[in-house]
């Protein structure tokens, strides 16, 4: 076992509130800062996901 895979294996995952901020923002076309949500982040990586695997999109 390397120490990279110890590493990771003790790693603990913390699920967040979908509403939490992580820390991010975006600048909307009004000019409004929009704080980056956990919710936006999944919305996010499913939709990388889907697009990698080449599966049809849903809303």
């Amino acid at each position: 076992m390397s120490l990279h895979t110890l590493h990771t294996a003790e790693r603990r995952v913390v699920p967040l509130p979908p509403q939490h901020p992580v820390g991010g923002a975006i600048i909307d076309a009004k000019g409004r800062e929009i704080p980056i949500t956990e919710g936006m982040v999944q919305q996010a990586c499913e939709q990388l996901e889907e697009a990698a695997l080449g599966e049809p999109e849903h809303d």
